[in-house]
């Protein structure tokens, strides 16, 4: 059963559509599934002046009716507030229309290879397109896959686990009920003491015209054994949870589980010895493998971490060329953040749960929600799958 997202539409456009394919028949959904996680995108300290002006809200267009899904492509469309203020710019029409072009790439986006790439001689045909604001496409995305999991007891969360030089302490066995808070601290972190670090390290760094990145965590809880294969390189889930990672704009590094910290210990402090028990039945006490052994699920809570890069647009520019002169110029200066591994710790999630939601459907196929729930618990009754 194929299960497919795609995403139109460019940063400063008039809006960004969504469309999700392969959700079964008879999933109930709210709007406030939805608006929720688009609003929670947009929190963290260290986020510039646009999200004063975004209040993101999708409008469904097509596949959900009386709030349950039909079974046909789900279509969702997000308004761009901002776009009276680029209309000019932006207008597709007319083709013969006078603008002015810009020629300044910045350093680390995709500005540059993007317009040698395509032939454009203006970056903004690339830098529009390339913005993390088409991220708000795939929260929203991402919200109809959690919507979907959280029918199967599945629940994806993340925290932010480290901004700059600002680190929380490991934490080891969260669950569900950890998360409950962690909106409410202004960098989505779990430690109130590394959040105030988190938040002091985003202030010196704007003062000083810089940004930062860091680090986020996923974890997805009540995964049964065996979504994902190995018979395959395509299908091994950790290498498509790392794709999914590193497609997200500025995300350089991804993990699974305690991921390049295995790399520094001797066999038997890097993985999960299995056992067993009339109770919990198959079992580990570790959970070193963030969940995934072989590329399939092992039934442990899913631990993804993402590492970002600082934004590449800063207050003060780096130095670059102008591509039209070849001169040594600034590069471009367009409003920024100083930080936003917080809201990418939610698009995160959202990929990771987009991910997750394609394996499930793969595995359990079902044109109805009632489908896959009964493929869901025969599959567990064969495996002797016991929940925790």
């Amino acid at each position: 059963m194929s299960f497919r997202f795609v995403t139109a539409g460019e940063s400063h456009g008039p809006g960004l559509t969504a469309i999700v394919e392969g959700l079964p028949a008879g999933l109930e959904l709210r709007p406030e599934d939805i608006d929720a996680d688009l609003a929670r995108r947009q929190l963290g300290h260290g986020r510039g002046g646009r999200m004063k002006i975004e209040k993101d809200r999708a409008e469904v267009t097509a596949g959900i009716r009386h709030g349950r899904t039909l079974g046909s492509p789900v279509a969702m469309w997000i308004q761009n507030r901002d776009y009276q203020n680029w209309e000019e710019r932006m207008n597709p029409w007319p083709v013969d229309a006078e603008v002015e072009e810009v020629h300044l790439p910045r350093p680390g986006h995709a500005d540059l290879a993007g317009i040698q790439k395509f032939g454009h001689t203006d970056v903004r045909n690339v830098l529009e397109r390339a913005s993390a604001r088409e991220t708000a496409a795939r929260v929203a995305a991402g919200a109809l896959a959690k919507a979907f999991l959280r029918e199967l007891g599945v629940e994806v969360f993340s925290h932010v686990t480290r901004i700059g030089t600002a680190t929380a302490p490991a934490r080891k066995s969260l669950g569900p009920a950890d998360f409950e808070g962690v909106d409410e601290s202004p960098v989505r972190s779990l430690d109130a003491e590394a959040s105030q670090a988190m938040v002091a390290e985003i202030d010196a760094a704007r003062k000083a015209n810089e940004s930062l990145g860091g680090e986020f965590e996923v974890i997805a809880f009540g995964l049964v054994p065996g979504i994902g294969s190995h018979v395959s390189w395509e299908e091994r889930l950790d290498g498509r949870l790392a794709q999914a990672i590193v497609s997200i704009q500025a995300l350089k590094g991804v993990g699974i589980g305690d991921g390049f910290a295995l790399t520094e210990r001797v066999g038997s402090q890097a993985h999960d010895e299995i056992f067993w028990s009339d109770e919990r039945g198959y079992h580990r006490e570790t959970n070193r493998a963030g969940g995934i052994e072989g590329g399939m699920t092992t039934g442990d809570p899913l631990v993804v971490v993402g590492a970002m890069k600082p934004l590449p647009t800063l207050t003060k520019p780096l130095r670059s060329v102008d591509t039209e002169t070849k001169e040594p110029a600034q590069a471009l200066r367009e409003r920024t953040d100083s930080c936003t591994v917080p809201a990418a710790g939610v698009v995160g999630e959202a990929m990771v749960a987009l991910v997750l939601a394609a394996a499930y459907r793969e595995k359990l196929g079902g044109d109805h929600m009632d489908d896959v729930r009964a493929a869901l618990r025969a599959y567990e009754e064969r495996i002797g799958w016991r929940r925790a």
